[in-house]
């Protein structure tokens, strides 16, 4: 059991925008198909992103601040949850600050390895490839590297070639479009046998079965969760209580994993909860042939003088 609590004064530049600082949360273990980061970050200015993808997956969840948008009509507003697969292009992203005070909109990010098993790199793994290309003669413009002749790469990409010293696999996307679920939409029902305990399901995906959900405790209620295969993240998004005899509030994130019991108690005041359930990856008795070495395949990339 991980229980990590919020820190106002513990925010990090860790984005290519320059303008997203995160307070890491929760880890997994590197160079494991199962590794993963969770943070939340907040945001200093407007900013935005070139269309892109990633070989692993995300979850996203805006805590303050909407009409984050990732191209082709894709728009996360406050409080909706977004899932974004592994291998699928999404972007332009814009994010304007919509006039927030710098610092004031928040959101929660998951980033973890996928189904295919291509896993997720780790964020110290990304700091010292960065440091060592960086002294390698090239530099960093934005999401981009440029090396000592000019030339330029998805940053991502080359740090990722620089740790593993392999090509870049991007899974073909399982799904062709971003999830977006808004939780206000969906009904709280009672989790059996646990009085005083609601759930809203919203959705499990790939043949990994990575689901999510929120839960609800009403004041002085209690809640006991296992799971024999999944490790659980836990954010606390209103009220207090306690977890595993320890008090938690606003933020609190806690990591439950496979076989460990989930033991929490609401306080004075509805203890309300995002939970993300992450089954481990089963590998394939062969790799699959479904994947990309390139940024983005030619039926994915926008026609001359066509919008993104």
């Amino acid at each position: 059991m991980k229980i990590v609590h919020f820190d106002e004064d513990n925010w990090i530049k860790d984005h290519p925008s320059g303008v997203l600082y995160f307070q890491h949360l929760l880890k997994g273990e590197p160079d494991s198909p199962d590794n993963f980061m969770y943070v939340l970050a907040k945001q200093q200015d407007e900013w935005s992103m070139p269309r892109h993808r990633h070989n692993f997956e995300q979850i996203r969840l805006p805590l303050v601040g909407d009409n984050t948008t990732y191209g082709r009509g894709v728009v996360l507003k406050e409080g909706q949850v977004g899932y974004f697969p592994e291998g699928l292009s999404y972007g332009p992203q814009e994010s304007p600050m919509n006039g927030m005070a710098p610092g004031e909109p928040l959101g929660l990010t998951l980033q973890f390895g996928g189904s295919s098993g291509y896993g997720f790199m780790s964020i110290e793994q990304r700091r010292q490839a960065r440091e060592e290309l960086i002294a390698a003669g090239g530099h960093f413009d934005g999401p981009f590297y440029v090396r000592p002749d000019g030339s330029r790469q998805w940053g991502l990409t080359t740090i990722w070639e620089h740790v593993f010293g392999d090509h870049l696999k991007y899974s073909r996307p399982r799904y062709s479009h971003p999830v977006v679920a808004d939780p206000k939409r969906f009904n709280w029902l009672p989790v059996e046998g646990a009085k005083g305990v609601d759930h809203k399901w919203l959705g499990a995906f790939s043949e990994r079965a990575v689901w999510v959900e929120m839960v609800r405790l009403q004041p002085g209620a209690s809640w006991s969760s296992v799971d024999p295969k999944a490790r659980r993240l836990v954010t606390v998004l209103a009220g207090e209580g306690e977890c595993d005899c320890e008090q938690i509030g606003y933020m609190t994130a806690v990591q439950a994993d496979a076989g460990e019991s989930l033991d929490l108690v609401a306080g004075s005041k509805p203890l309300e909860l995002f939970l993300i359930g992450l089954p481990p990856v089963v590998l394939p008795a062969s790799e699959s042939d479904e994947y990309d070495l390139e940024e983005f395949p030619a039926e994915d990339r926008e026609p001359a003088g066509q919008p993104a």
